[in-house]
């Protein structure tokens, strides 16, 4: 290696760590925008049909905002709201603790203040919360600033997305038909995992909403966004929430409700679980569920709240790179190869 080979290597990888240092504090804002545009881009070539690529993105840009965006934000502040006041307002009456208590002692002989226990722990988090609330404003912004600039992204991921599928192209270094391979299978697990991990949750988790909300669980809209959530995780799933939900029922003197809760959450719950999942998952993905699990666990770690997502997404990306990568070996390298 040169002089000037080495002096431009160099130079690439001190601006590749630069950079990485610049997105890091918004990643989670970088792979949201990377997402929903992966989700939108079909859309966005049909409409570059019948209108300019910049109007096209305008106007899903648009829609994200008016159909994911919005109701997010205002679902998420409803939820944080309501997990605030159960924390600050705790009203023992509405949730029946007393009774709890009752049943409590009746089954195990063992006096239990439930009530203090939970306004004690309310209080200090409240205490917390309070102590902190000056970082309030700054993180208010930042979270401001990330969803602009993720909406932004999208715009221009959008507007100029046949720009970088060319230059994708042009820069990676493998013949055209084994990159189409690579993208198709990469594709694949985009679509297995953004269906049947993501979309299936969403579902299971507000079937299993509508479960709590009929029969009468306090809080459910706070609960259906816990189980949406812990859906996401393989071998888990709504299942700690809604059963939780029926033992309140029964220990509240609900035996029947208690009774139709369990049988409607495993019945029409797992269903969602047990027939959209695999089919999506072993149709599109083609992933081991104990890889899904690991790409969960690890993803969220990593990444953060993104990393449910891409957690899975990379290590199928890996998967497929190392197919592509083995069947098609003896063709890379040219001369080289033997």
């Amino acid at each position: 290696m040169n002089l000037s080979k080495g002096f431009v290597l160099a130079l690439i990888v001190a601006l590749l760590a630069l950079s990485i240092l610049l997105v890091q504090p918004f990643l989670q804002y970088v792979l949201g925008a990377v997402l929903l545009a992966y989700v939108l881009y079909p859309l966005q070539i049909r409409l570059e049909a019948h209108v300019s690529p910049a109007v096209a993105a305008l106007s899903l840009v648009s829609l994200a905002v008016a159909g994911f965006v919005a109701p997010f934000v205002v679902v998420l502040a409803t939820v944080a709201d309501r997990a605030d006041r159960l924390l600050r307002d705790f009203d023992t009456d509405s949730m029946q603790i007393g009774v709890i208590e009752s049943r409590i002692e009746e089954l195990t002989g063992q006096e239990i203040d439930v009530a203090s226990e939970l306004a004690g722990s309310g209080r200090e988090i409240g205490t917390i919360v309070f102590e902190r609330s000056t970082q309030a404003f700054g993180t208010i912004t930042f979270h401001l600033i990330g969803i602009a600039l993720a909406l932004f992204l999208v715009y221009y991921l959008l507007k100029d997305g046949d720009d970088l599928v060319d230059w994708l192209n042009q820069t990676v270094p493998l013949p055209g038909e084994i990159q189409r391979d690579l993208y198709t299978d990469i594709n694949n697990v985009m679509w297995g995992v953004l269906f049947g991990h993501v979309f299936v949750a969403v579902v299971q988790g507000v079937v299993a909403g509508v479960g709590l909300a009929v029969t009468g669980v306090p809080n459910a809209l706070f609960w259906t966004a816990v189980m949406i959530v812990l859906a996401m995780v393989p071998l888990v799933g709504a299942i700690p929430v809604w059963g939780g939900a029926v033992l309140y029922l029964y220990l509240t003197n609900e035996p029947l409700l208690a009774v139709g809760l369990f049988v409607y959450s495993v019945v029409v719950v797992g269903l969602t679980d047990d027939y959209l999942r695999p089919f999506a998952v072993d149709r599109y993905a083609k992933l081991n569920p104990a890889v899904i699990l690991l790409g969960i666990l690890g993803g969220a770690y990593a990444f953060g709240v993104m990393g449910l997502f891409f957690g899975p997404v990379v290590l199928g990306a890996l998967k497929a790179a190392l197919r592509v990568g083995l069947e098609n070996w003896s063709r890379l390298g040219g001369s080289d190869a033997g």
